[in-house]
C-alpha cells in the first residue's frame, strides 16, 4: 500500500526561447508532461512514396518529384504554380499564400516530397497547397507515420515533433497505475501507449488510429477520465473535513407544510427529501444537486429543506438567476409558508431604497427565508445565520457567484437546482464532486404536450389557431429570439411580431416582455398574464425558466431552428401546466442545416428531458452543459461521454481505490492530466 501523499514533482518546463513558449502557452504546453499528454489529430502516412499515375483518389499521397518550373501568377488572383514530374507523369503544385523562403524552396530542379489530397486540374494531375519539403536524392523515408498535432498560428506541427519528441526520449513515463489494478483493467502500459499513439509505425491502420478504438487510445482516455475523477473526488471529501451547521428539525415546519399542501409528493420527491434531509443533519456540508424535468416539483423540495434549515433554528436563501423567476419563487414560497409564521425576506436589484433597506434589515436579523437574484451576494447584505443556500438553474451562476453565497454564511449546506436534464455520463463525469439527486417522476396531472412543427410560410395557419385557442379562453405564449432588428441573421423580432400580432388581435389583449424592459415593467407584465388581463404574452427567452401559468396552455416558438435544445424543451415546458390539453408550436424558416434539422427532430420525437439531454450531448459535446459551473473541470479532450461511458465507471470506481491506498500514484496521476488546473477545483 502507498499512503504517503507526498506532493508529486513537478514536471520540467519546456526548454524553447520565450517567443516559443509564448505561443505553447496558448495551447496549454508549459512543461514536459504537458508534452507528453498532447496527442495528434490525425495522422498521416509519409512511409511511402506513390507515383504520380497512382496517386488520384480520396486519400491524400506523398509523391517524390523535381521541379521543372516555378511562376507567379496575377489572374485569376495571385498564385504560385509549379510544375514537377516523376518517372510516371508530371503534377501542378498550386499555391494561392506563400511566402519568399518557399519559392526559394521550390526553384527549378529542386527535389521536394509533397504531401497532399491529388485531382484533376487544367493541366492534368494537381495538387493544392501541399505540405512540401526539400529531400536529397536517396533521402530515407519516415519510419513512422506523422502524427498531425492540435497548434496555433505561428507553430509549425514539425516543431511541435521535435519537442514532443524530445518529451517522448527523456521525459517521465513512469507508471501511475499499480501493476495489479492495470492487469485487472486489461489496459496496455502508459509508456507503450503513448510512444505508440506519437510515433506509429509503419501499417497502423489509420482508420483504427483516427477512430481513437486502439488499446493505446483506451488507456489514454481511461487515464484522462481517471484524472478528472481523481480530482473531483479529492474536491468532494476535501469538502467534507470542513464543519457545518447540524440542522435538525427541532418541530413539525415541514409536516404542516405538506399537510397545508393540495397535492401529495411523488415517490421521487420523497426520495429526494430524506436523502436531503440526512444530509443537513450532518457535520459537513452538503453539495448536493437536485435535477428534475421540467415540473417534476423541485421548488416543494427546495421549500421542504429550508424548512428543516428554519426549524433547526437557522436561516435559509433561495437564489434565482433572473427577476422573473426569483419573484416567482418568493411568491410562492411566501404563500406556501408566510401562513405557518415563516418570515420571507425579497431582495432583488430593483427594490427602491426604503424598501431595500427594510429588506436587509431583516436578512441580518428576523427573516427566516431569504429569496433573491444576484441581489444576495453583493455587499452589504449580511445574513444573521445563514445554513442553507438554495441555489436555483445553478449552470446560470459561475463559480465565484456560488462562492460569494456561500461566504455569507459559516459554510452553510448548499442545494444547487436544476431544470436542464443532465446525462448519466455528464453526470458520472463533471459532477462528480457533488452528490446528485434525480427526479424522475412527473406529478399526476401534467398534460401531454403535443409539439408541431410549422413552416413560417405557413404563419397564417398559426393565428388562425391561436385565435381558436383564446377563443376557447387559453392563453398563449409567443417566443421570438431577439429584440432588435437585426439584418445579418434576418429573425422575427419580439417588437415586429407584437405589432404584428397587435394588427391580427383587434380584440384580443396582446402583452410584450422582454430583457431589456425596466423590472416592475417586466413584472407588470408577467402579473397581467398571470391574472388571465393579457391573452397573447409575445416574449423573448426571459420566460424560459419557471414561470406557471396554468391557464397558458398554448406556446408558439418562431425562430426554432436558432435555439438549443434545452431551450426549446424549457420553453415548452411553460405549457402543460393545467388541466387543458396543451400544444407547442414550432415555427421554422428554411433551408435547415444539418444540426438544426436533428435538433427540431429530436424536440418533435421526444418529450423526456433525459433522453432529449442524452441525444444534445451527442451533438454539441460536454461544454455547454458544463457552462460556467466550474471552470477548474478541464473538458475532456480524448474521451467521448457517449461512447467511453464505460471507462467513466471504472475510472469512478478506481478513484475512490487510489486515493484510498495509493495517494503517491494519485498525485503523480493528477500532476501529468492536470497540472495547476486542478487548484481551480479547491474553490
Amino acid at each position: 500500500m502507498t499512503t504517503s501523499g507526498a506532493p508529486a514533482p513537478a514536471s520540467p518546463p519546456i526548454r524553447a526561447s520565450e517567443a516559443l513558449q509564448k505561443k505553447l502557452a496558448k495551447i496549454g504546453l508549459h512543461s514536459e508532461a504537458d508534452l507528453l499528454v498532447h496527442l495528434p489529430l490525425r495522422y498521416e502516412d509519409e512511409t511511402r512514396i506513390t507515383p504520380i499515375n497512382r496517386s488520384f483518389g480520396n486519400e491524400p499521397v506523398q509523391v517524390e518529384v523535381v521541379v521543372q518550373s516555378n511562376e507567379i501568377q496575377f489572374r485569376p488572383r495571385r498564385q504560385m504554380i509549379v510544375r514537377a514530374a516523376d518517372d510516371s507523369g508530371e503534377i501542378t503544385l498550386r499555391f494561392f499564400s506563400f511566402y519568399p523562403s518557399q519559392q526559394a524552396a521550390l526553384s527549378e530542379g529542386s527535389r521536394i516530397r509533397a504531401f497532399g489530397e491529388v485531382r484533376g486540374g487544367f493541366f492534368g494531375a494537381e495538387m493544392v497547397h501541399p505540405r512540401f519539403r526539400k529531400v536529397g536524392d536517396d533521402e530515407p523515408l519516415p519510419s513512422e507515420l506523422t502524427p498531425i498535432y492540435p497548434t496555433t498560428a505561428g507553430l509549425a506541427n514539425s516543431a511541435l515533433q521535435k519537442l514532443i519528441g524530445k518529451a517522448l526520449a527523456v521525459g517521465d513515463l513512469s507508471e501511475t497505475l499499480p501493476e495489479e489494478l492495470r492487469q485487472r483493467l486489461k489496459l496496455p502500459g502508459l509508456a507503450r501507449s503513448l510512444r505508440f499513439l506519437h510515433t506509429p509505425p509503419p501499417g497502423t491502420d489509420l482508420d483504427t488510429l483516427h477512430a481513437r478504438n486502439h488499446p493505446a487510445w483506451r488507456r489514454v482516455k481511461f487515464d484522462e477520465v481517471l484524472a478528472q475523477q481523481l480530482s473531483l473526488r479529492r474536491a468532494y471529501l476535501a469538502r467534507r473535513e470542513q464543519g457545518a451547521p447540524v440542522l435538525v428539525a427541532r418541530d413539525d415546519l415541514g409536516a404542516r407544510l405538506l399537510d397545508q399542501l393540495p397535492f401529495g409528493l411523488t415517490g421521487a420527491q420523497l426520495r429526494a427529501m430524506a436523502e436531503i434531509a440526512d444530509d443537513l443533519a450532518q457535520p459537513y456540508p452538503m453539495q448536493r444537486l437536485l435535477q428534475g424535468d421540467v415540473g417534476a416539483g423541485k421548488t416543494i423540495v427546495a421549500a421542504l429543506a429550508a424548512c428543516q434549515a428554519i426549524s433547526a433554528g437557522w436561516q435559509a436563501a433561495f437564489m434565482a438567476p433572473t427577476e422573473i423567476l426569483a419573484e416567482q419563487h418568493y411568491l410562492k414560497l411566501k404563500d406556501w409558508l408566510e401562513p405557518l409564521g415563516v418570515r420571507v425576506a425579497w431582495l432583488s436589484g430593483s427594490l427602491k431604497t426604503k424598501a431595500k433597506r427594510e429588506q436587509l434589515a431583516a436578512t441580518a436579523a428576523e427573516a427566516q427565508l431569504v429569496v433573491g437574484t444576484h441581489a444576495l451576494i453583493q455587499d452589504g447584505v449580511d445574513f444573521a445565520k445563514l445554513g442553507l443556500a438554495i441555489v436555483d438553474e445553478q449552470h446560470r451562476f459561475g463559480v465565484a457567484q456560488r462562492l460569494a453565497l456561500r461566504k455569507k454564511g459559516d459554510n452553510p449546506h448548499q442545494l444547487m437546482m436544476s431544470a436542464t436534464p443532465i446525462p448519466r455520463t455528464l453526470a458520472m463525469s463533471y459532477f462528480a464532486d457533488l452528490d446528485v439527486t434525480v427526479l424522475d417522476e412527473l406529478p399526476p396531472g401534467r398534460t401531454p404536450i403535443k409539439t408541431r412543427l410549422i413552416a413560417d410560410n405557413r404563419r397564417d395557419d398559426v393565428v388562425g389557431f391561436v385565435r381558436k385557442h383564446v377563443e376557447e379562453g387559453r392563453q398563449v405564449y409567443w417566443v421570438c429570439p431577439l429584440i432588435e432588428e437585426s439584418e445579418a441573421l434576418q429573425l422575427q423580432t419580439a417588437q415586429e411580431t407584437y405589432d404584428f400580432l397587435f394588427g391580427q388581435f383587434s380584440r384580443l389583449t396582446v402583452g410584450l416582455v422582454h430583457g431589456r424592459l425596466k423590472a416592475d415593467e417586466k413584472q407588470a407584465v408577467m402579473a397581467a398574464f398571470a391574472a388571465g388581463e393579457i391573452d397573447v404574452l409575445v416574449a423573448t427567452t426571459v420566460i424560459e425558466v419557471g414561470v406557471d401559468v396554468p391557464n397558458a396552455s398554448l406556446m408558439v416558438i418562431e425562430h426554432a431552428e436558432r435555439f438549443g435544445l434545452s431551450q426549446l424543451h424549457q420553453l415548452r415546458g411553460r405549457v402543460g401546466r393545467g388541466k387543458y390539453e396543451s400544444s407547442c408550436i414550432l415555427i421554422y424558416a428554411g433551408p435547415l442545416g444539418e444540426i438544426a434539422r436533428q435538433r427540431l427532430k429530436i424536440i418533435f420525437e421526444n418529450t423526456d428531458g433525459f433522453e432529449i439531454a442524452r441525444q444534445d450531448l451527442q451533438i454539441r459535446g460536454p461544454g455547454e452543459f458544463v457552462g460556467a459551473r466550474q471552470s477548474g473541470v478541464p473538458l475532456l479532450r480524448y474521451a467521448d461521454l457517449e461512447m467511453d461511458a464505460d471507462l467513466v465507471e471504472m475510472a469512478r470506481e478506481v478513484a475512490e481505490e487510489m486515493l484510498t491506498e495509493h495517494l503517491d500514484l494519485s498525485e503523480q496521476h493528477l500532476k501529468r492530466w492536470l497540472g495547476s488546473r486542478e487548484e481551480l477545483l479547491k474553490s
